[in-house]
């Protein structure tokens, strides 16, 4: 699966359709914590900004420099987080990896929608960009939870 066409059918109409419509790409004001992710193989890079109390989010923010795989993901977990836990966001990036990594099940529910991605499943060097949002939401959940901003 690695010619031309292959990797066009990759960039199904669904993924670049969840690229281009990425929600909560405005800064949040005053930020409890804040997190930049970047991929060294392909140099996409991930900002996120949140908000959390009691250990919900409350308010999110990203800035998504990636190709369309990680932007639709970036879409998917923009669509669903507020609201979310830190376990929520934890199970989804185990379910998303196993799914990409190791032919598991698309995530549940509110993440299912990054079934989409399944077909990235055969190109390894797309994982890291996929990622890359879940990556720095949970890093930024650990920097709220170490400086006490998790309303505890």
């Amino acid at each position: 699966m690695n010619d031309s066409s292959d990797l066009v059918k990759l960039y199904s109409q669904r993924i670049l359709a969840l690229a281009a419509d990425i929600p909560l790409t405005t800064p949040i004001e005053t930020p409890q914590a804040a997190a930049k992710v970047r991929s060294p193989l392909c140099g996409s890079t991930v900002t996120v900004e949140i908000k959390v109390h009691q250990g919900t989010v409350t308010a999110f923010g990203q800035n998504v420099k990636a190709c369309a795989l990680g932007q639709a993901s970036a879409s998917v977990l923009g669509r669903n987080i507020v609201g979310r836990n830190r376990k929520e966001i934890a199970l989804a990036h185990h379910e998303l990896k196993e799914m990409l990594t190791n032919h598991g099940p698309p995530p549940t529910v509110p993440f299912d929608e990054l079934c989409v991605l399944q077909p990235a499943r055969d190109y390894k060097n797309r994982h890291a960009s996929i990622m890359l949002v879940f990556d720095a939401t949970l890093e930024a959940f650990d920097q709220a939870e170490l400086a006490g901003a998790m309303g505890r």
